[in-house]
Parts: structure tokens; C-alpha cells; sequence
């Protein structure tokens, strides 16, 4: 950005483009632009069309700078897409100095040990996150720079993509003059906007239900567990209503938005007959078909839950967040159907002209710059933060 202390995060979602602008004084971040834009170009997160994608991606852009009066020199931007994938990596080095004192190289020499999984051509690392350090098989580590010992283990949680996917995105925000900082996975910044400290130390599940895709990350003992996208959400369910109640697919997704419920018909308010645009349907069959869906990618998102036993291994329950969660009942159906507690994540903590982005659909955009004003100046490798710098770096040579 173009004033010292600015920062800019976009979110290029597969039904729109939302570009935030904000000043960050210490952790106070205050938004001083927004642009939220329909998405072309895009289909389950993955760039379809360059000049389309590129093309919302600049008006989103336009509107922020519009807003705020400052040009978008650089941005945080999230990945998302089936491409995505996750593994754990354990990595182990000795400490061979007289002293035996844990340093910062030590800890670089012991990530440099873990980052080398051998992936495919097609595939690159996104993200090398630590979830924990053993001295001399003392577990629960956080920090173990200071510490002595012989040996110093890591556990790694790795995040990986399509090159091909990646380079789409990065063409189409670089296109616009504009650098990248961080590229994120969604799910994470999601969660610096919707999830407490105690929900990730105690074991808590995020989904993220957007337009296109449904992004997962699992978080216990306050570090990242596991990460997955589902090509479901949004998306899916407006196509089970147009198909359904023979609608077209805008009329279906305006009739979602109005008048869509999770909640038994007969606890709405609503008439059964409902019209839009000269078409009319029962309203009890559009919260008959909205649900059945729901219910669909909530199951869908405990089956990525690497642990049967679900009920431990996240005991603080499931937040949903993303525009699908806005649906009225849906705390109370995920309750009854997956028996775990359930809520319904917002951003907070955001001051200025944000009204707007307190809504579970800008969860990825506010975590975005959440995320930035959390890692950013860090010096590389240091501890977490240092290796989302380090790694994304990597994507500088797919440019």
C-alpha cells in the first residue's frame, strides 16, 4: 500500500470479489475501504477464465481504492480450491554445539528437514506450519529456542497446491499491478476472524461454507490439526433448487437468499407460496430441498474429520461461517444432526467503515487482514509467522 501501516487483503471467492483497505495501529485494525463485486471467471475456486476473473477482481478493487482514497499497491490473497491438499511431517536434527543451547538456525536447520516431502511436479508447498517441538523427546514444545538438549524434533503440518492453479490466481491479481504479500489458505484466515483462543486450544472444527467450495481446519492444543476443501456448498444447493423447482438458476438463488430456512417450515414465519420474478414455488418445498442439502454438507464435513471419534477431537464443536451459514436454523440443525456443539462465526474486533463486514460471508476477507497484521514485518523462520512469509515466498518463482 502506499501508506506506511496500510494494509489490503482480497478475497476472490467463487461468487464475489471482496477487497478490504485498513489502517492497523498495534492489533487495532481499522477498515477505511470495501468492495464487494459479483465473481466471473471463477468455479469452485479455481480460476475458469483469466480476463473474467481479473476483470471482477478490478472493479472489486476500484471500489475499495474509491472508498479509502489509496491505491492497492500490494494485498493478502486466499487459495482455496480442491487442488488443496494437507499432510503431517515429523522432522528430527541434532544439537551438535558445545552448549547444547536450541537457536534460531537450529530451528531453521529442523523446517528445512521437514519441507523435504517429495511432491510432484505439478504440486508446490503452501504452507509449512509447526504444530509442536520435542527436545530430547520432551513433547509440547512451543517455543524451544534457549532450551538444551541433544536432538530437536518438529511436527509439521504441510499444505500443498497446484502449481497451474496457483499461477492462474497469481496472474490474474499481478495483471492488475498488484503484489502480492501472502498467498493464504481461506480456512486460516478465516479462522483469525471467527475463532477464540480456547476454541483452538480445546479442539475445534471450522467450515467455512462460501459459494463454491467448503474449506475445513481442524485446530487443538492452539495449532492447526488437519485442513481439507469439499467442492460443495453455495453453490450446490442453489442448483438442487432451480433443478428442483424447475427455477432458473438466478431466480433460485435470489429465492435462497429472501426466503431460504434449514428450519422445519412450520417454524417460519413465511407463507407457503412465495413468488419472484413471476415464479412461484412452495415455500416448504424450498426449505425442503435447501435442507436435505445442508444437512448433506454437514455430514460431508464430519467425513473429513481424520478421526472417527469426532466427539474428541473437537469437543468445542464445529463454527460455520461463509455466506451459506447466514441460513436461518442452521446452528440448530448442525446440533441435531451432528450432536456437537454448533455456532455460527462473524468477524469481530474490526472498527471504521466495517458494518458491512460483520456478516459470516467476509470472514475470509477480515482474516485476511487479520492475518497481515499479525505476520506482518516478521522476520523469516521466526517462529509461526516467519514460515507463512518464507513459504509464500516460494510462489514468487511461479510468477
Amino acid at each position: 500500500m502506499s501508506k506506511r501501516g496500510t494494509l489490503a487483503a482480497i478475497d476472490v471467492g467463487t461468487t464475489k470479489v471482496c477487497t478490504v483497505v485498513a489502517n492497523v495501529d498495534g492489533g487495532n485494525i481499522r477498515v477505511i475501504g470495501v468492495g464487494v463485486t459479483p465473481t466471473t471467471g471463477l468455479h469452485k475456486g479455481l480460476v475458469v477464465n483469466i480476463n473474467d476473473a481479473r476483470e471482477s477482481i478490478r472493479q472489486s478493487v476500484k471500489e475499495a481504492e474509491r472508498t479509502c482514497g489509496y491505491k492497492v499497491e500490494s494485498a493478502y490473497i486466499g487459495v482455496t480450491g480442491r487442488h488443496v491438499s494437507s499432510l503431517n511431517s515429523r522432522a528430527v536434527v541434532a544439537i551438535t554445539r558445545g552448549d547444547r543451547m536450541v537457536r534460531s538456525e537450529d530451528l531453521r536447520r529442523v523446517l528445512t528437514s521437514a519441507r523435504g516431502v517429495k511432491l510432484s511436479p505439478d504440486r508446490r508447498l503452501l504452507h509449512i506450519i509447526p504444530r509442536g517441538y520435542a527436545v530430547d523427546g520432551q513433547s509440547g514444545v512451543k517455543n524451544p529456542v534457549g532450551m538444551h538438549g541433544f536432538r530437536l524434533d518438529v511436527e509439521t503440518h504441510i499444505i500443498t497446491a497446484a502449481v497451474t492453479s496457483v499461477q492462474n490466481l497469481i496472474k490474474c491479481v499481478r495483471g492488475l499491478g498488484i503484489d502480492i504479500d501472502e498467498l493464504v489458505l481461506e480456512p486460516l484466515a478465516s479462522a483469525e476472524a471467527v475463532l477464540t483462543d480456547d476454541e483452538r486450544q480445546v479442539g475445534v472444527l471450522l467450515a467455512d461454507i462460501g459459494g463454491g467450495t467448503t474449506d475445513i481446519a481442524i485446530f487443538r492444543e492452539g495449532s492447526i490439526w488437519h485442513t481439507a476443501v469439499l467442492p460443495v456448498a453455495g453453490y450446490q444447493i442453489t442448483r438442487d433448487v432451480a433443478i428442483g423447482l424447475g427455477l432458473p438458476f438466478e431466480v433460485a438463488e435470489e429465492m435462497k437468499k429472501k426466503y431460504g430456512s434449514v428450519a422445519p417450515v412450520y417454524e417460519t414465519k413465511k407463507g407457503d407460496n412465495l413468488t419472484t420474478n413471476g415464479h412461484g414455488v412452495s415455500h416448504r418445498d424450498l426449505c425442503d430441498i435447501i435442507r436435505a442439502r445442508v444437512e448433506e454438507i454437514l455430514r460431508l464435513v464430519v467425513l473429513e474429520m481424520p478421526n472417527s471419534e469426532y466427539e474428541k477431537l473437537v469437543p468445542d464443536g464445529i463454527v460455520l461461517t461463509g455466506g451459506s451459514s447466514n441460513l436461518a436454523g442452521i446452528e440448530a440443525l448442525g446440533r441435531n444432526t451432528l450432536q456437537l456443539p454448533v455456532r455460527v462465526g462473524v468477524p469481530s474486533n474490526i472498527y471504521g467503515i466495517s458494518d458491512v463486514l460483520h456478516d459470516p460471508a467476509y470472514a475470509t476477507g477480515v482474516g485476511l487482514l487479520l492475518w497481515g497484521a499479525k505476520h506482518k514485518g516478521k522476520q523469516t523462520w521466526q517462529q509461526h509467522s516467519g514460515l507463512w512469509r518464507f513459504v509464500s515466498r516460494i510462489f514468487d518463482l511461479f510468477g
